[in-house]
């Protein structure tokens, strides 16, 4: 162990016939670990026909890059190398997998030696020397130039960039499609560069690794071959899940509610919003946390470790539950502040017009050509969080409070709900609500379904909606027709067009002022709220 051995060879003529003469003897294969000087770093028995590669936790893999170790192991029955010492070499990224045939006499016969191939159309290559006495080749030289030869193969070129291969399971194929496109959304939206997506159709994830042990550790062979370091699943991981998954490889994973919630971490600005992330983090981390955990450094942060995910939260359990109580003490005194401001608001009679919408609807883009401010827009999904309110003047001398809010988007986590429910709050107390639909979006229907019903749970069915689309500036004449027929009830408009507003603000201007069916007493009580 830790004994060099002076050769430019794949393996010493010395340590080759040693391990041959040994593994004759005591009739299993012996395995090698090298690194690139030529020291043994593990020395491996196994059986008769097969050895166990250990953890190498110690050998970091850059994505991209290869370990750095090779394996020299013999073979007893004249087998050329196996699928599984491909599949070993592709998996671990070592830089390369050697099998020595031992003959009946003990003595190293054959070698065959594969090593991953940098072509983007290969996985890997055979060596053509199989003469172990003869190894004509420089193979740290050899081995380093092929490294160097990407050839299509997309490297990491900042350190720091992230990587990402996105992963669902899904009943159809349709499902499976939006749902993918919006995972791929939200990653951009964190600054993710997505190299690929896969989905399966199946009734049930697996229990244990979510597309089952074969499919994903194919996914994570092509993962790291292409410089890929994170896994995103559009299925929630269980607990279980997320630490079976995170053992079996050293790439991070997530899910898309911590993708979620480190795109609220990342843009949060105010003291409110900040502690409502935090909290929803720690109470998504909490199940995930066992005493002896070491996976949980691949889980905690999110991509890009911000929030709680920075410090060692799996040493003390009691810590997280005291941070817990302290951030939901500090936020029940803001929502107290909250609410006598609500109430200050109401008793000015000031109507208050709220806009809902599912994320990157262009909510705040209306917002600042409504008020003409340049509160902050992205395309981007959740762009964002923190709520704002604004005063829109009409003629006469009438005044009414807009609000954004936070987009929606489906099938959020109880948790998540928490981490924006301050710009919720401010829906309760709105005289009226605008819709905001995205039209140049294919799944606009789906989407306004989930913005009914996530108002629907929230109790604020019962105040008046106005359905507005938005984006029509990019649409063809023929779709606004088809949509203007679909939806007779609903405004068109462009958000960074004031001329397409006066029908939606005449609407406003009646609905709040003159029509008698709505005033102050058809509001949601906000005293009550």
């Amino acid at each position: 162990m830790n004994k060099r051995y002076k050769t430019d060879a794949i393996v010493s003529i010395e340590l080759i016939k040693m391990i041959s003469q040994i593994s004759f003897e005591i009739k299993r294969q012996i395995g090698l670990l090298l690194d690139r000087k030529n020291t043994v770093q593990y020395i491996i028995i196994g059986s008769n026909k097969d050895i166990t590669i250990p953890t190498l936790e110690r050998f970091g893999v850059i994505p991209g890059k290869l370990r750095g170790l090779r394996l020299i192991h013999t073979h007893l029955y004249n087998e050329d190398l196996s699928k599984e010492d491909i599949n070993d070499l592709l998996y671990l990224r070592l830089d390369a997998i050697s099998a020595v045939l031992v003959s009946s006499t003990g003595l190293p016969y054959k070698i065959f030696t594969a090593y991953i191939s940098m072509d983007s159309e290969k996985q890997w290559e055979l060596l053509p020397q199989t003469d172990p006495y003869n190894q004509n080749i420089n193979f740290t030289d050899f081995i380093i130039e092929t490294e160097k030869l990407t050839n299509g193969i997309n490297e990491v070129s900042n350190i720091n960039e992230i990587k990402a291969l996105c992963i669902g399971v899904y009943d159809n194929k349709n499902t499976a499609s939006d749902s993918l496109e919006e995972l791929k959304e939200l990653s951009k939206s964190a600054g993710i560069i997505i190299y690929n997506s896969y989905y399966q159709i199946k009734k049930g994830v697996d229990p244990k690794y979510v597309i089952g042990k074969g499919k994903l550790k194919e996914l994570i062979i092509d993962a790291l071959r292409y410089g890929v370091n994170l896994l995103i699943f559009d299925n929630s991981l269980t607990p279980n899940q997320a630490k079976t998954i995170s053992q079996y490889t050293e790439m991070k994973i997530i899910d898309r509610n911590q993708l979620i919630l480190d795109i609220f971490a990342k843009r949060a600005k105010s003291n409110d919003g900040k502690l409502r992330v935090e909290l929803a983090q720690l109470k998504y981390i909490l199940p995930r946390l066992s005493a002896h955990d070491d996976s949980l450094s691949r889980l905690t942060g999110g991509i890009g470790g911000r929030g709680p995910g920075e410090t060692k939260l799996e040493i003390d359990r009691r810590r997280v539950y005291e941070r817990i109580t302290l951030l939901t003490k500090k936020l029940k005194k803001i929502e107290q502040n909250r609410y006598i401001q609500r109430k200050k608001r109401s008793n000015a009679s000031l109507p208050i017009v709220s806009i809902v919408g599912y994320t990157n609807a262009g909510k705040s883009t209306l917002i600042n050509t409504l008020t003409k401010t340049n509160n902050y827009t992205d395309e981007k999904m959740f762009a964002t969080l923190d709520p704002v309110s604004k005063r829109l003047r009409f003629p006469e001398e009438k005044e009414i409070i807009i609000n954004d809010t936070v987009g929606f988007i489906k099938d959020l986590p109880d948790d998540l709900k928490g981490a924006f429910k301050s710009t919720l709050e401010e829906i309760y107390g709105s005289w009226l609500i605008i819709h905001l639909v995205d039209a140049a979006t294919n799944d606009y229907v789906k989407k306004i379904n989930s913005v009914d019903t996530i108002l629907e749970e929230i109790s604020l069915n019962n105040i008046k909606r106005l359905l507005v689309f938005n984006k029509i500036d990019i649409l063809g004449n023929k779709t606004l027709l088809s949509l203007k027929d679909t939806y007779k009830d609903a405004f068109f408009i462009s958000a960074l067009d004031n001329k397409t507003f006066k029908p939606l603000l005449d609407c406003i201007f009646y609905t709040i002022f003159i029509s008698k069916n709505i005033n102050a007493d058809s509001r949601i009580n906000v005293l009550n709220y």
